[in-house]
């Protein structure tokens, strides 16, 4: 579990197909991180395979690869990261699983004042959980829906603080972004589609 507060910004030091999926190498200023540990790596929930020269090495596996933008990520690519939460830590975000639901687009930036508008394209299933002042994430990154202000359209306002402590800060228009929709939403939307067969 997770909160969606980025605790740092590493960057992928190596990257090799390996056995069906995918390892990368991260490098990372985190101390004391030992194999088997989870950590999020833009919003995915990754397991820390081998400890590396500065930093660590993740498997993804066929199925991440298939929801995730990990596939096509390449040496330089500079990666959100936030440990594991730990049992009486402060809950600054929200409850984040790390299970990345979709890849947004996003399609619109603008500043305004003292923020930045950021517009994403989302998949049906996340766009449709997502409510104005309601929580999803963005490349790891937990922040608030400011707006929807189309069809599939979910608008994010980014503060200095983020700009500057996360890779949202580098994103353009046209940059594929990891989506995770809101918990509770989730598990509404389901338990509604599941209504009707009576479980």
């Amino acid at each position: 579990m997770f909160t969606g507060i980025v605790t740092a910004v590493g960057t992928v030091a190596d990257t090799r197909a390996e056995a069906g999926g995918r390892e990368l190498v991260i490098t990372a200023p985190f101390r004391g991180v030992a194999p088997g540990e989870s950590i999020a790596v833009d919003g995915a929930c990754l397991t820390v395979t081998r400890r590396a020269r500065g930093g660590f090495a993740v498997h993804v596996i066929r199925t991440s690869l298939d929801r995730t933008k990990f596939g096509t990520i390449r040496p330089g690519h500079r990666v959100n990261l936030e440990r594991a939460l730990r049992v009486g830590d402060r809950l600054g975000g929200h409850l984040v699983q790390g299970h990345v639901d979709g890849v947004g687009t996003i399609t619109r930036i603008a500043d305004r004042a003292d923020a930045r508008l950021v517009e994403i394209r989302a998949p049906a299933a996340i766009a449709r959980i997502c409510l104005p002042l309601g929580s999803i994430t963005v490349d790891g990154v937990s922040l608030t829906v400011n707006a929807l202000p189309g069809r599939r359209i979910v608008q994010v306002a980014l503060i200095p603080y983020t700009l500057h402590h996360t890779t949202l800060g580098d994103r353009r228009r046209g940059d594929t972004v990891h989506l995770e929709g809101d918990t509770i939403g989730k598990y509404v939307a389901a338990l509604m589609a599941r209504a009707p067969e009576g479980i």
